[in-house]
């Protein structure tokens, strides 16, 4: 077994420095160019108009059933907001969830297609590298305003 591996390891750092000078290597600080993003941004000042428009709802419910006498149709009313209220933050969340992630897609395909036209062979996360690779931060985030 422990030859086996030995003989993997040689093989595989003797493949490496064949493959070396045709490799290229290219990193990304992603959530740089996420932060950059015009549509992120867009995203997240219509993720706040909801939470505030969330807020006045509660705030509305609250003053509606405090209005309300009678105990039976106070608990009535109470779970019907809370229902609404539910459904109304499932229905937010998972519109942002479907957004982020055609955005999400959107990013990764233009920094694919910009490393292939530079012929990067991989592109990884600038967080995960502790050396090496040509930063492609600055120009995703040109591409990707």
């Amino acid at each position: 077994m422990k030859k086996l591996l030995g003989l993997l390891i040689v093989t595989i750092l003797s493949v490496n420095t064949v493959m070396a000078e045709e490799f290229k290597v290219a990193v990304v600080d992603v959530p740089q160019v996420v932060n950059a993003s015009a549509q992120v941004q867009a995203l997240k000042k219509d993720q706040q108009a909801k939470a505030q428009e969330i807020v006045k709802f509660i705030e509305k419910a609250r003053k509606d059933v405090a209005a309300i006498s009678d105990a039976k149709k106070k608990q009535t009313a109470e779970e019907k907001f809370n229902k609404e209220l539910v459904a109304k933050k499932e229905k937010m969340d998972k519109d942002y969830a479907n957004k982020l992630k055609a955005i999400d897609e959107s990013i990764s395909a233009q920094i694919t297609a910009k490393a292939k036209e530079k012929g990067y062979n991989v592109v990884l996360s600038k967080g995960i590298v502790l050396y090496g690779g040509d930063d492609l931060t600055a120009e995703m985030v040109k591409v990707i305003k």
